[in-house]
């Protein structure tokens, strides 16, 4: 069904009077019924909500597109609506609207063209121009032109073409690898003529979040992800389950494994899904998995909070003490929106989404009152992982205990009988049982790490930082991350330093070695160490992945030892840093002594590159593709070797 063939002039409103989702959809739905399209208004509209209730139709990039089956369809069609200031319809503001109502009878017409409809408008300048439009005609004429466009491009013939996949990508930060990983996926799709939407579970949400539509269309299902997703969406489809890091590297292998339906974990050959979710399952166990879904959503929060109170000091240390000779208002209102509001939600978010991550929403409530109490009695960070874990799995246990209560009481159960059960019993635990021997722990803990002095000092910034270096991203790497921000909630900041350290040197120091050692690398690697300048100088380590990928022997050592030298300089000195992540862009205002800081960094990262110098063996590159003069020496070192 050509959606120029259902969608007529007649069926486009330019301009919606409707302000509200309800009023728009009886605004569509009755202009639908004038026109002739309906038989039963008030049984399509009845339709329209049922399918509402299931899943909002928001598509994301202000679109939304309520659809249903109905037997109140007499004939199939579609109506736009358009509304330039904006229509409030589940989770966002709105201005496009693509009603399609179709006869219960019809069997995939309204997926087909659900699907056409969402590709289309997944072009921003498409949607700019029907933003634009002057009459309904043209807005006729532009899907005629996307029709055509796309009839033209499946003529080109390509290795997969007609097939599509979906996919999801999200990891603990929700900020660099989620991206990334999404593009790649996208870019290979291209090149293999697939047709591919990508879920990702990012920071600020969920972004161009998958329909059931979309997945029961798709030939193919790809989740590279380190923390969880619901996988009860996909039912019984096989499902590509493999790390985030994979979506970024092998992005073209994951696709034509997913068309190909083998439904495992790339490099794991013909090994059944079954196989395939044990193996995930051994190679990252559920606990982490956990951990990492609560820090996720933690982070922002501690980001915010440091970065807020390290602004306050710019008016001085005192600025914000009311008793202070120094006192400034304004630098009080920055202590106050980091510390009392943003600090003092860190472990309840933590704690929260720990037992979201176990339990789904149920748990969210009960695992944020259990992080509350964590915070009051004193057991900080450590109280609140054990608050979200209590929480999660005694939501699980109710869950199975309310299966058996009436069906009246069934609709009670998520919002009433578990949150409230669940709160009491996780409030009751921690309250008698966690918060007195967790805070002793846990000042125990403060004491040791405040009286480090010298040498222990010095080893401590040494192990944490290379502990960052060592994996990049890996579960070494997120163990040092979790313990740093364990110390950020209890106002320890010199673990933040010494690991920020050891995340920015990996990328750092490769991209110098790229630099002063061109003969050792390819003109890919040094095209690609000029971006690692960038993502080091931003906190992104998992530029070094490439690097360390190919030459694991001489790079990850190296970044190793650059980076556990700079950790050990920046404990030794006492330097702090109370934004743990951000790079160069919060170290003027975060960091105790930027200028030393920065020092530190350096000095790691000349280290890291001067061993790679050192190790790596010079690259042969042929002549005729040599376009660098360090490429002829590398040659000649070549060939007198």
């Amino acid at each position: 069904m050509k959606i120029s063939n259902v969608l007529k002039p007649e069926n486009i409103i330019l301009d919606v009077t409707a302000t509200t989702k309800a009023e728009l959809i009886d605004e569509l739905s009755q202009k639908l019924n004038d026109n002739g399209y309906l038989s039963d208004i008030e049984q399509f509209k009845k339709d329209i909500w049922a399918r509402e209730e299931q899943v909002p139709t928001e598509v994301g990039f202000g679109i939304a597109i309520p659809h249903a089956k109905s037997t109140g369809v007499q004939s199939p069609a579609i109506i736009m609506g358009r509304s330039l200031s904006g229509i409030e319809y589940s989770t966002e503001s709105c201005n496009l609207f693509f009603m399609i109502a179709v006869d219960q009878s019809s069997s995939s017409e309204h997926l087909q063209t659900l699907s056409k409809i969402s590709t289309f408008l997944m072009d921003e300048l498409f949607r700019a121009k029907l933003i634009l439009a002057r009459d309904q005609e043209e807005i006729v004429r532009l899907f005629e032109q996307a029709e055509e466009q796309d009839a033209q491009a499946l003529q080109r013939p390509k290795k997969y073409d007609g097939k599509k996949v979906v996919g999801v990508t999200g990891c603990p930060t929700g900020i660099a690898h989620t991206f990334m990983a999404a593009e790649a996926l996208k870019n290979a799709a291209k090149e293999l003529g697939v047709h591919i939407k990508v879920q990702t579970n990012g920071s600020t949400g969920v972004g161009n979040q998958l329909t059931p539509e979309d997945i029961a269309e798709a030939d193919g299902i790809i989740v590279a992800a380190d923390v969880k997703v619901d996988m009860d969406v996909f039912g019984d489809r096989p499902v590509i389950k493999t790390s985030v890091k994979n979506g970024v590297h092998h992005a073209q292998e994951l696709i034509e494994d997913a068309i190909a339906g083998k439904g495992v974990v790339l490099n794991q050959g013909n090994s059944t899904l079954k196989e395939a979710k044990e193996k995930t399952r051994l190679k990252q166990p559920k606990i982490y998995s956990h951990i990492m879904n609560g820090v996720s959503f933690m982070i922002p929060f501690v980001v915010a909070g440091g970065i807020l109170i390290a602004l306050s000091f710019m008016f001085g240390i005192h600025a914000a003490d009311p008793n202070s000779p120094d006192y400034n208002a304004f630098a009080a209102f920055l202590s106050t929106a980091g510390g009392s509001a943003a600090f003092a939600l860190m472990v309840p978010v933590l704690a929260g989404y720990i037992a979201y991550s176990i339990a789904d929403r149920p748990g969210l409530a009960p695992g944020m009152i259990g992080g509350m109490l964590a915070t009051i009695g004193g057991s900080g960070f450590l109280g609140g992982m054990l608050a979200g874990f209590i929480a999660g799995y005694t939501i699980i246990a109710l869950k199975k205990l309310v299966k058996g209560i009436p069906d009246s009481l069934q609709s009670l159960s998520p919002v009433l009988i578990l949150p409230l059960v669940g709160s009491f019993i996780t409030a009751l635990i921690m309250y008698f049982v966690i918060n007195s021997p967790m805070a002793w722990i846990n000042e125990s803990l403060q004491g040791w790490l405040n009286g480090l002095t010298g040498s222990n000092a010095i080893l401590l910034g040494a192990l944490l930082a290379g502990m960052m270096a060592s994996d990049m991203g890996g579960p070494i790497n997120k163990t040092a991350s979790a313990f740093g921000l364990a110390m950020f909630a209890n106002q320890i900041f010199e673990p933040s330093a010494a690991l920020m350290v050891g995340g920015m040197v990996p990328p750092l120091g490769i991209a110098l070695a790229t630099t002063l050692f061109k003969n050792k690398f390819s003109i890919e690697e040094r095209n690609a160490g000029k971006a690692a300048y960038i993502m080091g100088a931003s906190f992104i380590t998992e530029a070094a992945i490439p690097f360390a990928a190919n030459d694991p022997l001489r790079v990850i050592p190296s970044n190793i030892v650059g980076a556990a030298i700079g950790g050990g300089m920046c404990m030794a000195l006492g330097i702090s840093l109370q934004a743990p992540h951000g790079g160069i862009f919060v170290i003027p205002i975060a960091a105790s002594n930027p200028l030393l800081y920065i020092v530190c960094i350096l000095v790691g990262s000349i280290i890291t590159a001067c061993m790679i110098g050192l190790l790596k063996k010079p690259v042969y590159q042929p002549k005729s593709n040599s376009s660098d003069p360090s490429d002829k020496k590398a040659l000649t070192t070549m060939k007198s070797a």
